[in-house]
């Protein structure tokens, strides 16, 4: 059974060749950061008011309407 509102897990692989770890390492926390897990965990151990939720979300909105901007304006 699953729960109203979850979200599905996704699964995060890295193959290790020649028992190089260190280089494995390396890109199973690039996968991380790029999926956003350590900011989601960073936000999940503290309590966040809803008004500083909000303001996030409000933050993070304009954040990447400026990236999109950006880029709109490097590919003309």
């Amino acid at each position: 059974m699953v729960k109203k509102g979850a979200k599905k897990v996704k699964e995060i692989q890295v193959k290790v060749f020649d028992n190089d770890l260190e280089k494995a390492m390396r890109i199973l926390k690039k996968k991380i950061q790029n999926d956003g897990l350590f900011k989601r965990l960073k936000l999940k151990k503290s309590y966040e008011k809803p008004s500083e939720h909000k303001r996030r979300k409000q933050r993070e909105a304009i954040r990447r309407q400026r990236i999109a901007a950006s880029r709109s304006k490097a590919s003309r």
